[in-house]
């Protein structure tokens, strides 16, 4: 074999050898590349899956709940029960107090009513004897006496009966009214004069009323 053709046995082995390692090369790196697709491809769907949240569908921003699972409106929401609660109590508590005052200030008239009236009736018993006394000197002076003293007398007559009215103390009618035990107390009958039974023909000791309430009962003569 010549010098040439050697050469050209040699030059021949190399071009052999460079494509088979460029041959290898390229099968390995088509061997790394088809798992990479294939990753990908198992990624790509799960990127493109859509999130649903709620019933309604709608995304929430990352990190933040539901109004209605949210501590912060449960314990707003409780708070302003506690208030409703205190401003009925409060309500309530006001309504009390108004119909118990209410209640104080009638009772508190009726009782002032009453004392005023037992005031006065205490003055009146002890104002009537002297304006029985008065009555009976008035009753026996003659009906022609014009003296200055009678005439005093009558004066202070009046005088008494107007603090009485005043008062709202009132003589009891009797002498010609039916008898009724309500005003009247009967310590006489009588069976000589014309009117009829039992009706007042005489009165002994006048009576008394203080507004509704008799003070003194009128002493009277009933015809039988």
């Amino acid at each position: 074999m010549t010098e040439n053709e050697k050469k050209i046995t040699e030059e021949e082995i190399e071009e052999t050898a460079e494509r088979a390692a460029e041959e290898s090369e390229a099968a390995e790196a088509a061997e790394n590349a088809e798992p990479a697709g294939d990753e990908a491809a198992e990624r790509e769907p799960a990127a493109e899956e859509p999130v649903e949240d709620g019933p309604a569908g709608t995304e929430e921003p990352d990190g933040e709940e539901p109004a209605s699972k949210n501590p912060f409106f449960k314990r707003k929401k409780e708070k302003k029960d506690k208030k409703d609660e205190q401003i009925e109590v409060l309500q309530d508590r006001l309504k009390r107090n108004l119909a118990e005052f209410e209640n104080f200030r009638k009772r508190t008239e009726k009782e002032k009513s009453q004392m005023y009236d037992m005031g006065v009736r205490s003055v009146a018993e002890k104002l009537l004897p002297v304006i029985d006394n008065f009555e009976r000197g008035i009753t026996m002076r003659p009906e022609d006496e014009t003296t200055a003293f009678a005439e005093g007398m009558d004066k202070v007559y009046k005088q008494f009966t107007d603090l009485l009215e005043n008062l709202g103390v009132t003589p009891i009618e009797a002498v010609g009214q039916p008898f009724d035990p309500n005003f009247h107390n009967a310590v006489m009958q009588d069976t000589e004069s014309d009117a009829e039974s039992g009706t007042v023909v005489e009165e002994f000791q006048k009576g008394y009323m203080l507004r509704d309430t008799v003070i003194r009962y009128s002493m009277v003569k009933v015809k039988a």
